[in-house]
């Protein structure tokens, strides 16, 4: 029996410039006396989140920061953030200050300390047991500072795995922040290959979303078998479409020039709608594929991002393979993979197979993206190890529009490469 149900849900939304100020006023309404403040060093170093824990405190909610949170957190890095909340605790809301990674260590953080139990307690599955939390959640306020990760509307928080050398997540809508405070005017420092590596990640969410499994493609569930991602749907396909066509308008003038006001403002709007599409219709392909490839890197240094360890950035690893990732699932839905196509790049002919991948692999190229896997520090010795480690995020393969083999995505990871 097919499914014939889908289901939406999205935090509370405030956006616009000067909308970080008022969140003391909006702690104060869900009750808030003490709250603690997520962060990384880079972030706070530009003064926002002590901005932020300023005009807080003028609604007298008392604010403990945390600064620690690592860009691409890993397990050791949310553990240390979860011991140090639960020695400063207890507190009644928690606020996210930067992008996808403090927002997924409060997430964690958020998790850990009203739930019992350890971290990989509540990991997907086959990594950790992938349990349901049994307790509410404190209130999250999420306030990206990047344009990007769309973690700020979604009940997702994914980390590395050190000891495994994989990425994973944690997946649960307790996870969704209760308000996304989103003001444009704090992406205005982003450096440009971070405004690209994010970007492209926003691209991916609407893609992947919008060529997702058709929910009524699924088998009928209960109710209590509802999960986040229910596959493509009416309501997250205007969503996508629409961060599509503000991707297409502004993203290469946001990384050309990051003063631009309202390519900011433009990105801003369309991280926020990417991420409400893709929080209820899923991810699939590149996702999984980007988590072994950010896993497994050994020696790649971004500009723009810290150099102390080697990462690829969670929005260029997602990218990598998505050229090749959607020339595969042309097959399944070739009305929307032209679609997408078009919205992205009208001035290109309509095409076949190859018009979304050739859309996105000048996306990438103009925006300074590297040109392939081989371009990160990958070559074809790897196609084995990060088809395993791809292998492993079955709940993200399993959105895919058609079933996914070894060797499709043996044929994927090894045509990424190098793409132009």
């Amino acid at each position: 029996m097919s499914e014939t149900v889908f289901t939406y849900a999205a935090p509370a939304l405030k956006f616009g410039s000067g909308a970080s100020a008022e969140i003391g006023h909006d702690l104060a309404v869900f009750g808030a006396r003490r709250t603690l403040l997520v962060t990384d060093a880079g972030v706070a170093a530009t003064g926002v989140p002590a901005r932020i824990a300023e005009e807080i405190g003028r609604s007298g909610i008392e604010v403990v920061l945390f600064d620690g949170a690592r860009v691409e957190p890993t397990d050791e890095s949310m553990l240390e953030a979860i011991a140090f909340a639960r020695d400063a605790g207890p507190f009644d809301a928690v606020v996210a200050v930067g992008g996808g990674s403090a927002i997924d260590t409060a997430k964690a953080v958020n998790l850990l300390t009203t739930n019992p139990g350890d971290l990989f307690d509540y990991l997907n599955a086959p990594v950790g047991k992938g349990l349901a939390p049994t307790q509410p959640l404190l209130p999250l306020v999420a306030v990206p500072t990047t344009t990007g990760t769309g973690s700020e509307s979604t009940t997702i928080c994914v980390l590395d795995v050190l000891s495994l050398q994989v990425k994973t997540g944690i997946s649960h809508p307790a996870l969704r922040p209760r308000l996304a405070v989103v003001d444009p005017t704090l992406t205005m420092t982003q450096p440009a290959m971070v405004t690209a590596a994010s970007g492209l990640d926003i691209l991916c969410h609407a893609l992947e979303s919008y060529t997702a499994k058709w929910f009524g493609d699924f088998e009928a569930k209960a109710p209590e078998q509802r999960v986040p991602y229910c596959g493509s749907n009416p309501i997250a396909d205007m969503w996508s479409e629409k961060a599509l066509t503000l991707l297409a308008g502004s993203f290469r003038e946001a990384v050309r020039d990051g003063g631009d006001v309202r390519a900011r403002e433009q990105m801003a709007l369309a991280a926020t709608f990417a991420g409400l599409g893709f929080g209820n219709a899923g991810v699939h392909i590149p996702h999984a594929n980007a988590y072994p490839i950010a896993g497994r890197v050994r020696e790649y240094r971004p500009d723009g991002y810290p150099q102390d360890a080697a990462i690829v950035p969670h929005g260029m690893a997602v990218s990598l393979t998505a050229p090749e990732a959607f020339r595969f699932t042309f097959d399944a839905a070739p009305e929307r993979h032209l679609r997408a196509a078009q919205l992205l790049a009208p001035d290109l002919p309509a095409g076949d197979a190859d018009a979304l991948p050739a859309a996105i692999a000048r996306l990438m190229r103009d925006v300074g993206i590297p040109n392939g896997l081989a371009a990160v520090g990958f070559g074809e010795g790897d196609v084995d190890d990060l088809v395993e480690g791809a292998l492993k995020q079955q709940r993200l393969l399993a959105t895919a529009p058609k079933a996914v083999t070894d060797e499709d995505l043996a044929a994927i990871f090894g045509a990424s490469l190098e793409h132009w």
